[in-house]
């Protein structure tokens, strides 16, 4: 099925072509690992859609699943900005949960690299808050993404929560 916001048709921007490898639909590959220290393990599916319209930023949607009973879970979807003239990096990223983030980073080579630098969330998110998240992104040598996610929350310090390989699907 067709992403209904890429326009094929247009050029990629200059500004995001250092983000090139990243464009298109990622699928896991095996289940990945959730944990964190308040909640019981679990595993996901995840499907991540990197696309755009021609313009200087790169979209995103992250679909995650519940590896056994295929339950919808989280989902992500928002903005890659490149800072002009740098490697430095911006996710401008709206959650399902209620919370809304600016991660920053670096890209070096094929990795991302990136921090918390904003949170907020609606007013009745459950608690505790998530404090920090912090999140990489690598392109592995042999063609698969990896992507690991930190959080920490008002009780917990920076802990791994997510860890999960995709592959390219399209």
């Amino acid at each position: 099925m067709a992403c209904p916001f890429q326009d094929s048709a247009a050029p990629l921007n200059p500004a995001v072509l250092p983000l090139d490898w990243l464009l298109g639909t990622w699928e896991s590959d095996e289940p990945g690992e959730g944990s964190f220290p308040t909640i019981p393990p679990f595993r996901y599916t995840e499907t991540l859609h990197f696309t755009h319209v021609g313009q200087p930023v790169i979209n995103f949607m992250f679909n995650a699943f519940h590896a056994e009973s295929k339950k919808p879970l989280h989902r992500e979807c928002g903005f890659i900005r490149i800072q002009p003239g740098t490697n430095r990096l911006a996710f401008i990223i709206a959650q399902n949960s209620g919370l809304v983030e600016i991660e920053e980073g670096e890209l070096t080579a094929q990795q991302l690299t990136l921090q918390s630098h904003a949170l907020a969330r609606t007013s009745f998110a459950r608690e505790p808050h998530v404090q920090q998240i912090s999140r990489v992104f690598q392109l592995r040598a042999d063609g698969r993404l990896e992507q690991t996610v930190c959080m920490a929350t008002g009780d917990q310090p920076l802990t791994q929560h997510l860890h999960i390989t995709y592959r390219r699907a399209s």
